[in-house]
């Protein structure tokens, strides 16, 4: 006689093919299909957590240098001078002021350079 496994089986597929859902083809519908395909998105879910937290620093990173080029120092030298005189921004700060005030970020600058 055949055993089809009951409740626990078709529970634990139908949450694999819930997650599935918005898969093209067969990834969509056909369980061993979709579990490799689910499998791999919750891999790559993760792995790219961190490398948004990456990339968004890289950013920041990016428009801070833009905007202390403009005060006339480099972006190495302006982080260490603001370390130097203790003024505790972040870098997310840091560059949301320099897109959204300039003049802002250019008195911050006066302040790391004094």
């Amino acid at each position: 006689m055949r055993v089809k496994r009951g409740f626990k089986a078709r529970r634990r597929r139908n949450r694999v093919l819930k997650l599935a859902k918005g898969f093209r083809g067969r990834r969509k519908n056909c369980f061993k299909r979709a579990n490799q395909a689910v499998q791999r998105a919750l891999d790559y879910a993760s792995r790219d957590r961190a490398q948004k937290k990456r990339d968004f620093r890289a950013l920041w990173i990016v428009r801070i240098n833009a905007a202390a080029r403009l005060s006339g120092v480099s972006y190495s030298k302006f982080i260490a001078a603001l370390s130097k005189a203790k003024v505790a921004l972040d870098r997310k700060v840091l560059a949301d002021i320099a897109v959204a005030d300039p003049a802002g970020f250019a008195a911050i600058a006066k302040i790391a350079a004094a």
